[in-house]
């Protein structure tokens, strides 16, 4: 069970105060952000007497999460002049997309790398997802209905890898257990993850199943894509979304890489079996947990980037040689 301390009264008086409210999701959102900001605006919703608006500043959403209530609400501008600011599962504002100076935030995350940018952060990093801290601070402040489960079951059901990640506890079970009871469809909303792949995410994969280099003995996997595999596939970041839980499946692999090559640069996720590669992201001014983070190298070419990676992990010692 949490240790932790909410701030619940606080919470409640921002929330009963403003005339506004803007709920926020980082760039380039998952199913955890999307589903715990639309989580939070379901809940939100039920006092008619509001102005309640849900944005995220990326244009391309993960199309798959469409079957979420009020997924079509989705802005990607924000109206609201001073409205408060809630953010979901973003570990510093930059990546809000937004200039947020001046306005008062309440930051709902679980990544360690969090740098408690918000007037009220209820940050939890032992917590499977950000979902997970929204049901525990809102439960007892507002009624849940069905519409709430769905999006925080989908957030937690997304952020455990189908409950296998290690953050899974007896209290994500109950969690779970209390989303179902109150409406989320377990059956229904894997169907939504499994079941609705476009095309053009096959076709990226096979490019990047197609690029892998082991290094290190086999313990360090590596999966790229370039601007032209992309182009010439048609994908979109969300269908290059658990690319590199691949290479993290392989049996020796202890450290997996994924790189894409953006307009805007090298964009990597990183995962782990064990070795703590947060600490590769925080070096080089990304974040993310323990077995999962990322960040975006905007100075160096897809090889550049991947050199920078591997000699960083190496300078870190976070990989020992057999």
């Amino acid at each position: 069970m949490h240790s932790y301390t909410l701030p619940l009264e606080e919470v409640k008086i921002q929330i009963d105060k403003a005339e506004s409210i803007t709920i926020l999701s980082h760039l380039n959102p998952d199913a955890d952000a999307l589903g715990t900001a639309l989580g939070i605006y379901a809940l939100l919703t039920q006092d008619k007497r509001k102005k309640i608006e849900i944005v995220n500043a990326s244009k391309i959403l993960p199309l798959y999460l469409d079957f979420l209530p009020n997924f079509q609400k989705i802005k990607h501008k924000m109206e609201y002049q001073n409205s408060l600011i809630i953010s979901c599962d973003c570990g510093s504002v930059d990546r809000l997309g937004f200039d947020l100076e001046g306005r008062s935030i309440i930051n709902i995350d679980h990544h360690k790398s969090n740098t408690a940018y918000g007037n009220i952060n209820v940050v939890i990093p032992s917590y499977a997802s950000s979902s997970q801290v929204a049901f525990l601070l809102f439960q007892s402040l507002f009624p849940m209905n069905a519409d709430v489960a769905t999006c925080f079951y989908t957030a937690l059901l997304s952020d455990t890898r189908y409950f296998t990640t290690s953050s899974v506890t007896e209290e994500v079970f109950s969690v779970a257990k209390h989303l179902v009871n109150l409406g989320a469809k377990p059956d229904d909303i894997a169907c939504h993850f499994t079941q609705r792949r476009p095309l053009s995410s096959l076709r990226i994969l096979e490019r990047a199943l197609g690029s892998l280099v082991l290094k290190h003995e086999a313990q360090i996997a590596i999966l790229s894509v370039s601007k032209e595999d992309i182009l010439a596939t048609g994908a979109s970041i969300p269908d290059m979304e658990g690319i590199v839980d691949y290479a993290r499946s392989l049996a020796t692999v202890e450290i997996a890489i994924f790189a894409m090559e953006l307009e805007d640069g090298i964009r990597i996720s990183l995962r782990s079996k064990k070795v703590d590669i947060s600490k590769v992201a925080l070096a080089l001014g990304g974040g993310g947990h323990k077995v999962a983070a990322g960040f975006t190298l905007t100075q160096y070419s897809l090889q550049g980037s991947i050199d920078i990676i591997l000699n960083k992990i190496e300078e870190l010692g976070l990989i020992n040689e057999t």
